[in-house]
């Protein structure tokens, strides 16, 4: 038989992101910053449109990994925020794993700062205690590909699925139809030259003034 397509479900997704810390960001090399920021926050804009629960975590805050990044706790100001005291893995913190657990969804969509430990880690976890894990590889940074590489596949091979936040948003969407100014929105403020296509649209469709 060949494997189920486990696709995302709105209605059945968490948004987890873990130490997206003004000080851990520092360390990312494997993208450019800019870039980066622009990954995350179409992340974080992806979780605020479709009101999936979220939950944000930092590690050991008060010390050099800094605190989380401002925009991401304006975007989702209903999202609890777990301030770890010191545990590594996010899972390994009661109040972050019951947080998760009282959301009651059994998809998990993760990103966070560093990839092979903040994400590797509590998503290794995750798998172990049945749930269905979606790395998002373009909102999760480190300091090499290589080492990349490496959590990827460490995380693959436990059962974790890797994908890009456009493919996050998109497979949530399903359907261009439900709303393509609002999702397309998303589209043209953290995609390169999505911009372009929203305007040939709405020029199209004498929607241009909306803008």
């Amino acid at each position: 038989m060949p494997p189920a397509y486990k696709r995302l479900d709105k209605d059945q997704c968490v948004f987890l992101f873990v130490d997206h810390q003004t000080g851990l960001i520092q360390l990312v090399r494997d993208f450019e910053p800019t870039e980066f920021r622009t990954n995350v926050l179409g992340l974080v804009k992806t979780a605020s449109y479709f009101g999936a629960p979220a939950v944000l975590t930092t590690s050991f805050d008060t010390g050099p990994n800094g605190p989380i990044v401002k925009e991401m706790v304006d975007e989702l100001p209903n999202a609890p925020l777990i301030r770890r005291p010191g545990q590594i893995n996010a899972m390994d913190n009661d109040d972050f794993a019951n947080a998760v657990k009282a959301t009651g969804k059994k998809q998990v969509i993760i990103s966070g700062v560093l990839t092979e430990v903040c994400v590797a880690f509590p998503a290794l976890t995750l798998i172990e205690q049945g749930y269905d894990v979606f790395a998002v590889t373009d909102a999760s940074g480190t300091f090499k590909d290589h080492t990349r590489e490496a959590a990827h596949k460490r995380m693959a091979q436990a059962g974790v699925q890797l994908l890009n936040w456009a493919a996050v948003a998109a497979e949530l969407q399903r359907d261009w139809r439900r709303d393509i100014e609002g999702f397309g929105k998303i589209w043209t403020d953290h995609i390169p030259g999505y911009w372009c296509l929203m305007q040939s649209h709405l020029n199209s469709s004498g929607e241009s003034g909306k803008q």
